[in-house]
């Protein structure tokens, strides 16, 4: 009786986000090559990205840190976690221990994922949008976006966003300076303001 040939089993296909795809492959080389860096460990790299929400005057207001939660959970798929003050401050109204907003921090496939979604989506569906301001770099070389309204999100439905609350987007960069740092953005398609050097 003749053995039944065993068929090897289909290697599976290995998922790489498109934005980390094009990274690895293309402009790793190309930055390294317009920047005039001499080893390839050198190249600016996104490290994370994290995502918060202040919700300032509204920390009494359980609803509305359920909102924002809810919010972040569904644009990244990952559950936020609590800020809370470190010190008291009088003239705020704020006391130590107190919620004062939610964050959560992406890495890997998911921050990859997220910045596709928000370069290519979520920024060019913004009412009256010219790009994003060339002066939100620190002197790491990170990058904070603020977004006033959650709505542009195609992920949250109307119910979602029947109440408005702002959010901050910080893309951790490893590099040496801003201009490392902006040149890799440009790469990822982070629309700047024309106009700013």
């Amino acid at each position: 009786m003749a053995e039944a040939t065993k068929t090897k089993p289909m290697p599976k296909a290995v998922y790489m986000p498109r934005l980390k795809q094009l990274y690895n492959d293309k402009w790793t080389p190309e930055l390294k090559t317009e920047l005039k860096l001499s080893n390839v460990n050198e190249v600016p790299r996104l490290e994370k990205i994290v995502v918060n929400s202040g919700l300032g005057r509204a920390k009494d207001d359980k609803k509305l840190i359920e909102i924002a939660s809810n919010t972040l959970r569904k644009i990244t798929g990952q559950q936020p976690v609590p800020t809370v003050a470190k010190q008291s401050i009088a003239s705020f109204k704020l006391r130590e221990g107190s919620n004062i907003g939610i964050k959560l921090t992406l890495r890997g496939d998911r921050m990859y994922e997220f910045a596709d979604r928000l370069i290519n989506i979520v920024l060019p569906r913004l009412r009256d949008f010219h790009g994003v301001p060339v002066k939100a770099f620190d002197k790491q070389g990170n990058y904070t976006l603020g977004l006033t309204d959650q709505s542009v999100f195609p992920e949250l439905s109307y119910e979602d966003t029947a109440t408005a609350h702002g959010l901050q987007v910080i893309f951790v960069i490893k590099a040496g300076n801003p201009e490392q740092s902006r040149a890799l953005l440009e790469k990822f398609g982070l629309p700047f303001e024309k106009g700013d050097k």
